[in-house]
């Protein structure tokens, strides 16, 4: 592929709805001014990237020249200018007497000489052509739709073709991809991080090579100030440059007066300095307190996504990938990491210590560069001639057992199933105390959550699942993401759906009584209810500003990634096609970038059966276009016919789409329902198909153990017959087969194609309680050893104690008075700490007590059990002082104000309450979290979850406008409107 042809889309500049609807329209062929050498005169030779992306507007220009085959967009709009123009002329004409000179005449017999007035005419009619042609050119935020011109123009102002740089001066670029011209070998970055006064200074060397001929050198830098910069080409000396800053795309650039060549090398050297980040990004500043009750501060680094150009500036996307050399300078009481091990230390004049890294052995994007100056201990491990770390704060070291072991496990797996061993020499894990995401995959230095490494001596095995959960995942990524990494964030999938997939595929090998598999299958579950909203979005979809790239980390890029990926391992012919097929991928692709058709070639290309099944031509439905299939069965004697169609919740009946997907079908009968070998496979590609069952069959079962991403309706009878089969014999069926039967039917209920009964709240909590009175009544308040057993009795206890039975409260509250007045040595089951908090927050008298528990809990997995059981309380003055607490992080640390607003939601009037505290503090917590960030939309879903009427959506309308962009799930406006966002969350 050309390079140059992927940099930057000329919809750039469109809403991201615009960007949707259009992603899929094939290109119209563009008469290239630059290129067409026989139909005009010769120009000077353009820059490659700028021929890549001529701007939209020019190239409608260039079609009006004579171009007649336009596309309905350009159809539309043109008849609007050309009737716009037809309105003026008719206005004029209209005054016009009849015997007017200007009236048509019939033609001449000879050619003569055109009179003054028929010049006057001519000229007045191509003045105002000229001036219609302006307007239309020059109209603010013209957006070219089926509807035509768009009226409102504030959301598409037109972009000057060179912007103006932050100095005033023309800024050499203009898109939000960066040029291929120029591409970096190596940084080597050095940087001074003050921690009293939460700044630091920074000094990068940028080794580069010309790619093709070209006077700019643009690159990334943000919140950087740039305080010096120098310029080598080859051997010659360095000489001072002009650094040009773009503030709004967060770019800089030097520009030259002759062209860099192809193929020579060069050297860039800034100087800068800025304050540590205030946020959760960037090289950020971060504090805790110590067992003594001492601060403690540290800084540590969250590159991903766009964020290793608030710490240095560099090529800031995935396929600009260059070895790196870190030096970092630190009071002697501290210790530094980085993604290589430590090469040196060296003493400095001012009293500091320089922490020198080994390079990079492997070329690495920027998002996965991560250094670290804290005061951590460590407990390590040799594995497969790799150091493996875990560090914490001195005080937790002791909870880092589960996770080195767990993680030595994991790398001897992976190192085996991949055929490729893990290429660095080192790998530390890393608990950090004041962290956003869950955990971030840097190469080598992998940070996490406290929650998400950390485990007690008396952890549950809930407690371990997560760990090993996560721990799992970010080990995945060594390879899924580092060792190969997507070409661009539209293919976040292929990083994290694949890290998901293996996560929990490799649990099940390595560790099988996590019980993952049910996890797993949760997951599917909840991948399927959000992909069925009209807000979704394509697994692999365009995305180009910093907000979409936010978004793209979403269910759809990690659950709906793994669960495709299930489904292509199910329906493959031979059992080793796909683990020969992901080592293939990862052995041609060792150290670069890939889109998703890299990955299904190699799969295509494996071939270890007699059936060769083309990968590609089935997988690129399900990552190329938003949801997933409807497969309804009607079945008449001998014959069964499957149609598909798109399931899409959505409160516009009229919204339908001609949406197919290649679906592997897999089915089983009562002849044989359990085992894998009982299963059969029949492609539907078209909207329906037809296979043969013979009549004596008396029922069959579509998605054999849910490994496909469809819902199936069986109609009125097929339900029928296989609610009898289930109360014949509940064991007829894998308990993966009965899950997605109550799925699917529940799911249907929602789509409206089957009726279920639907009590009133009251009555709805006499029915529940009457199903489920005995199994709540059974559960015991001690130890439980199984995963499953502990998952069912949470569930069980929770609602039973939610819905005010006595006996559940009783029982609750014993426990709390016992942990409190044996000093926190009686412990309280980790399946159980929630449902003990939530109650002892929901009660006058002891919510005071939690809060005491909380400010003094070390154990974090304990502490947040406690924190969303304070949250659930339902008094008004309290909501409001949690609420204002976690914005302020000092008792509640800021990264777990999603979660105390997710709770506080859950409560009666929790909501109400949460919606003014977002109104009120809108600006501080986009300032605290991205815009388009998971924090953020969990904010935004959560305080809408209870939004479901036109009142509701009028009021967020006028008060809040911008939180509407978050609706929907994935935090996009979805292209029907946030009406249907409102309605299909909320319902």
């Amino acid at each position: 592929m050309d390079p140059f042809d992927s940099n930057i889309s000329d919809r750039a500049n469109l809403p991201r709805n615009m960007i949707e609807n259009s992603m899929f329209e094939e290109e119209p062929d563009v008469v290239d001014l630059a290129k067409d050498s026989t139909a005009f005169p010769t120009f000077p030779a353009l820059d490659p990237d700028e021929v890549a992306y001529e701007p939209r507007s020019s190239r409608l220009l260039v079609r009006g020249l004579g171009e007649n085959d336009m596309d309905e967009d350009e159809e539309d709009c043109e008849s609007s200018a050309r009737l716009l123009g037809m309105s003026f002329m008719n206005r004029s004409s209209a005054n016009r007497p009849s015997s007017s000179p200007y009236a048509r005449q019939p033609p001449p017999r000879s050619c003569s000489r055109p009179s003054a007035r028929t010049t006057v005419v001519c000229v007045l009619f191509l003045v105002i052509v000229a001036s219609m042609t302006m307007v239309l050119y020059f109209l603010p935020g013209c957006t070219f739709t089926k509807t035509g011109c768009r009226k409102a123009n504030q959301t598409t102002p037109l972009v000057p073709v060179n912007p103006a740089s932050s100095s005033g001066e023309p800024f050499p670029w203009n898109g939000y991809r960066l040029p291929q011209s120029v591409h970096p070998l190596s940084y080597e970055v050095t940087l001074n991080p003050n921690l009293e006064d939460m700044t630091f200074t920074g000094y990068t060397v940028i080794n580069m090579s010309v790619q093709h001929n070209t006077k700019r050198i643009v690159l990334h830098s943000a919140k950087l100030n740039i305080t010096g910069a120098t310029f080598k080409l080859g051997e010659g000396d360095s000489k001072a440059v002009t650094v040009l800053e773009y503030l709004p795309r967060q770019q800089i650039a030097v520009q030259f007066s002759e062209d860099l060549k192809a193929g020579q090398s060069c050297v860039l050297t800034l100087e800068y300095s800025a304050n540590l980040s205030h946020t959760y990004d960037g090289f950020y500043n971060s504090s805790y307190t110590d067992k003594d009750g001492n601060k403690r501060v540290l800084a540590a680094t969250q590159f991903e996504p766009l964020y290793a150009r608030k710490a240095f500036p560099c090529f800031d996307e995935p396929a600009f990938k260059a070895t790196f050399l870190i030096k970092i300078s630190r009071k002697t009481d501290f210790m530094t990491l980085s993604n290589m091990p430590l090469a040196k230390s060296t003493p400095l004049a001012n009293g500091l210590m320089q922490d020198e890294f080994e390079k990079t052995s492997v070329n690495m994007s920027t998002y996965l560069v991560a250094f670290i100056v804290a005061n951590f201990t460590s407990m390590t491990k040799n594995v497969s001639n790799t150091l493996v770390s875990v560090y914490s704060v001195p005080e937790k070291k002791e909870h880092t057992d589960y996770a080195l072991e767990t993680c030595s496990k994991l790398l001897e797996f992976y190192n085996d199933f991949f055929e490729i061993n893990y290429p660095l020499k080192k790998l530390d894990l890393v608990a950090i105390p004041d962290f956003l995401a869950g955990a971030m995959e840097n190469w080598g230095l992998i940070t996490f959550r406290e929650t998400s490494l950390l485990v007690g001596q008396n952890s549950s095995p809930l407690e371990k699942q997560v760990v090993a959960s996560v721990v799992a995942h970010e080990l995945a990524h060594q390879w899924f993401g580092n060792l190969v990494t997507m070409s661009w964030w539209n293919d976040l999938w292929l990083n994290e759906g694949f890290a998901t997939y293996m996560q929990y595929m490799s649990l099940q090998a390595v560790m099988p009584k996590l019980d993952i598999g049910n996890l797993f299958l949760a997951v599917r579950f909840r991948a399927l209810d959000k992909d069925s909203l009209n807000s979704s979005h394509a697994v692999s979809t365009e995305v180009n500003k910093p907000e979409q790239v936010e978004e793209m980390f979403d269910s759809v890029s990690y659950e709906k990634g793994a669960s495709i990926l299930l489904m292509l391992n199910a329906s493959l012919p031979g059992e080793q096609q796909f683990r020969k097929g992901i080592i293939e991928y990862l052995k041609q692709f060792s150290g670069s970038n890939t889109v998703t058709n890299n990955l299904w070639n190699s799969l295509t290309q494996v071939e270890v059966s007699a059936q060769h099944q083309n990968v590609s031509e089935m997988m690129s439905s399900w990552t190329s276009q938003k949801g997933f299939p409807l497969v309804t069965v009607s079945r008449k004697g001998d014959e069964v016919t499957l149609t598909q169609e798109h399931f899409l919740l959505t409160s516009d009946d009229a919204t339908h789409t001609s949406s197919l997907w290649n679906i592997p079908v897999t089915y089983v009968t009562d002849n044989c329902s359990l085992a894998p070998e009982c299963r059969q496979v029949f492609n539907l590609k078209t909207k329906s198909g037809t296979l043969k069952l013979a009549e004596s069959v008396k029922w069959l079962k579509l998605n054999y153990r849910n490994t496909g991403f469809y819902i199936v309706h069986y109609g009125n009878e097929g339900w029928a017959t296989l609610i009898e089969a289930l109360n014949s014999n509940l064991s007829v069926f894998t308990h993966e087969d009965r899950a997605s039967l109550i799925h699917n039917i529940f799911a249907l209920s929602r789509l409206g194609r089957v009726s279920l009964p639907s009590p009133q709240p009251v009555a709805l909590r006499i029915y529940i309680l009457h199903q489920f009175r005995s199994l709540m009544d059974n559960q015991t308040w001690t130890e439980e050893e199984s995963v499953s057993k502990q998952e069912l009795r949470a569930a069980l206890l929770g609602t039973a104690c939610s819905l005010g039975e006595e006996n559940c409260l009783n029982q609750a509250k014993d426990l709390f008075k016992q942990y409190l007045q044996s000093n926190e040595s009686t412990k309280i089951p980790g399946d159980l700490q929630q449902v003990v908090f939530t109650v002892a927050g929901q009660s006058d008298e002891d919510w005071e007590n939690l809060l005491d528990l909380y400010v003094h809990a070390t154990y974090d997995a304990e502490k947040r059990s406690m924190l969303r059981g304070l949250a659930s309380t339902q008094d008004a003055r309290r909501i409001a002082w949690i609420l204002k607490a976690g914005l302020q992080g000092n008792i509640i640390q800021t990264q777990e104000l999603p979660l105390v607003i997710s709770t506080v939601c859950n409560g009666f009037a929790g909501y109400l309450f949460v919606w003014d505290f977002i109104q009120e503090n809108w600006d501080r917590l986009i300032e605290k979290f991205p815009l388009g960030s998971f924090a953020i939309q969990s904010i935004v879903k959560s305080v809408t979850s209870q939004f479901s009427t036109q009142a509701h959506l009028d009021q967020a309308r006028v008060s809040k406008p911008e939180v509407l962009l978050y609706l929907g799930g994935q935090g996009v406006l979805s292209e029907t409107g946030p009406v249907r966002c409102i309605f299909a969350q909320g319902g």
